[in-house]
């Protein structure tokens, strides 16, 4: 998997939706510096997450 690809469409989806990382970690009840490190390729979304995450 290329982290930086999965956290360019990541920020991508995001903004199309008007969604700062702060909105998004709020609804996803994890902190912005978590959707910052996945947004930079630094780190991926839990699998538990995921799911949530394509729903937003």
């Amino acid at each position: 998997m290329d982290q930086i690809k999965i956290g360019k469409f990541i920020a991508s989806c995001r903004k199309e939706r008007g969604m700062t990382q702060a909105n998004l970690a709020e609804k996803l009840r994890i902190s912005d510096r978590a959707i910052s490190k996945w947004e930079t390729g630094k780190s991926m979304p839990d699998s538990g997450i995921m799911l949530e995450l394509c729903d937003l």
